[in-house]
């Protein structure tokens, strides 16, 4: 999969931007703050429809307008797809080949990335609630049925901590209601623990070679870690479990008006040398372990759904040695759409600038680099 073409309009800094780009490397080149980590946001937004910065959708439209568009034309396996989103203040809306999509989740699946940037390290270092969006945000673009299941159980566990809040404020309830909400939310709970856990399976096989090839080091691993103290992901032990869990702290669950049990509490963490890296590891250590757990991700997109995903490196090389630099590149897929920023190219391996179509950004201005 590769996008071909790109249009903006009043998005970030750029007024109007058309871009075609190569299938396999483009390097975007520019002093700071002069829009090229706009160009990568602009490429997530077109395929998920949300900026990879925390807190950043109200930012994305152009200031003093109303409203801003990122379209593009992506093809893969000899099709081709026109995508579209556009913004306005307090609403977004998507289109496929010129037709309205009423259903976000009906959309996210059309286009693929995995980007690397700055905020990465938030993954392992910021709060569970970043790992879990992080984590949903990934799975969703992998299996099709996992934005509904999650949407369905985020709306069931809504009513329920409202109902548990009426209950701890003495007003009329039924219990029973209670009951069925538990049980909906168990169906529910099962089939996004059956994707998570397949997910983080498929991680966890290849991010320790994968750490080995780039770093010289095979120790790291990566573990999804529950509250119901599950030793399976069976449907059968999901269903026990967390129904016993929900009985057992029934009373606690009404007097904090909240649940505190489920999918929507899970974590993920990253461990070298059997050492939780939020605490024991550097930095460095850090970005390597996330830049390995991203590799794994593109051969989990080859497996499952049979296409690459666009990468999308927000100047990570110059975060790089040397040595680290090349082993990355080394392990870069040849089929892959490989789009990335940088200040200065003598940052960038001088295999990737060789086969590489180069581009200079200059205060929302991008032109092609001549020869």
């Amino acid at each position: 999969m590769y996008l071909s073409k790109l249009k903006l309009k009043n998005f970030r800094n750029y007024k109007e931007l058309k871009l075609k780009l190569s299938p396999n490397i483009n390097i975007f080149i520019g002093d700071n703050a002069q829009g090229k980590t706009n160009i990568l946001e602009s490429i997530y937004v077109l395929a998920l429809t949300k900026s990879p910065r925390f807190g950043a959708d109200n930012n994305l439209i152009r200031y003093d307008c109303e409203g801003g568009t990122v379209s593009g034309v992506i093809k893969d396996s000899k099709k081709m797809k026109e995508l579209s989103v556009s913004l306005a203040k307090a609403t977004k809306k998507v289109s496929i080949n010129g037709k309205n999509i009423s259903k976000i989740s009906d959309y996210i699946f059309n286009m693929k990335v995995i980007m690397f940037g700055p905020e990465d390290l938030d993954i392992i270092k910021g709060s569970p609630q970043d790992r879990r969006n992080f984590m949903n945000v990934q799975i969703s673009q992998l299996y099709e049925p996992y934005v509904h299941y999650l949407n369905e159980y985020n709306k069931i566990l809504k009513n329920r901590n409202e109902y548990l809040k009426l209950m701890n404020l003495n007003q009329y309830t039924d219990p029973r209601y209670l009951e069925i909400l538990d049980e909906k939310m168990i169906d529910r709970a099962v089939a996004i623990y059956k994707y998570r856990n397949e997910y983080f399976q498929f991680i966890a096989s290849r991010i320790s070679s994968i750490f080995k090839k780039i770093v010289g080091e095979d120790c790291l691993e990566i573990k999804l870690e529950n509250n119901l103290d599950l030793l399976t992901y069976e449907e059968e032990e999901i269903r026990k479990k967390f129904s016993k869990k929900l009985k057992a702290n029934r009373k606690k669950e009404i007097l904090q008006g909240t649940t505190l049990y489920g999918p929507h509490r899970d974590d993920f963490c990253f461990f070298l040398k059997e050492n939780n890296m939020k605490i024991f590891a550097s930095q460095g250590q850090q970005r390597m372990a996330i830049i390995c757990f991203k590799m794994a991700e593109i051969e989990i997109f080859n497996e499952i759904l049979h296409t690459t995903p666009i990468l999308l490196l927000d100047d990570i090389f110059s975060e790089l040695d040397v040595k680290k630099r090349n082993q990355l590149v080394r392990y870069l897929p040849e089929n892959v759409q490989v789009i990335v920023t940088t200040t200065d190219l003598k940052n960038i391996s001088r295999k990737l600038v060789e086969k590489g179509r180069v581009f200079i950004v200059k205060n929302g201005n991008v032109e092609e680099k001549a020869g």
